[in-house]
């Protein structure tokens, strides 16, 4: 189940984070880290109503941020579409243990369909340089790679930045 988070799911929630950052580091992934993601980032998407967990058997196994705000890294990004209705997606993350049994996908399936409902016309995310499975996921699902940011704190290689642009805003 896919719902809305509460301040009681930060705590679960960021035991999830750190599985999912020792398993990427594991994997030489070096995209998450004791930087990132944080407390705090969490309890201000919490704050702007932005952050959704997923729930299996009753406890908290990953999450997906959906923001109408625009981080400045994202400025140099030449996108697709005009600014105003674009949707920005951050923090997806799934519990290592249920990695590629589909729930990403239904967190981003979530999500894309919160975006049309709230009017959006795109989808905008990055994703590690050296993370080729997620570059391989976004793509699959029509997301277009249009250029790179950097996160000093997390990594001195690039983030991709991609967009999707959505089937009724075309």
């Amino acid at each position: 189940m896919i719902r809305p988070a509460t301040q009681k799911d930060i705590s679960p929630l960021l035991s999830v984070t750190k599985a999912c950052a020792a398993s990427m580091i594991a994997h030489g992934i070096y995209q998450w880290n004791e930087h990132y993601p944080s407390q705090n980032a969490f309890e201000k998407d919490l704050e702007r109503k932005e952050l959704y967990v997923l729930e299996v058997a009753g406890a908290i196994m990953g999450s997906i941020v959906i923001s109408n705000l625009k981080d400045d890294e994202y400025q140099s990004i030449a996108w697709l579409t005009e600014e105003g209705r674009n949707f920005y997606i951050h923090r997806l993350c799934v519990h290592p243990n249920l990695q590629g049994q589909g729930y990403a996908r239904q967190l981003m399936n979530f999500a894309e369909e919160e975006v049309r409902k709230q009017g959006g016309i795109s989808v905008r995310l990055d994703t590690f340089s050296k993370n080729k499975r997620n570059q391989r996921f976004y793509e699959a699902r029509g997301y277009q790679k249009l250029g790179n940011i950097y996160f000093p704190k997390q990594s001195t290689a690039p983030f991709y930045c991609y967009e999707l642009i959505l089937e009724h805003a075309k």
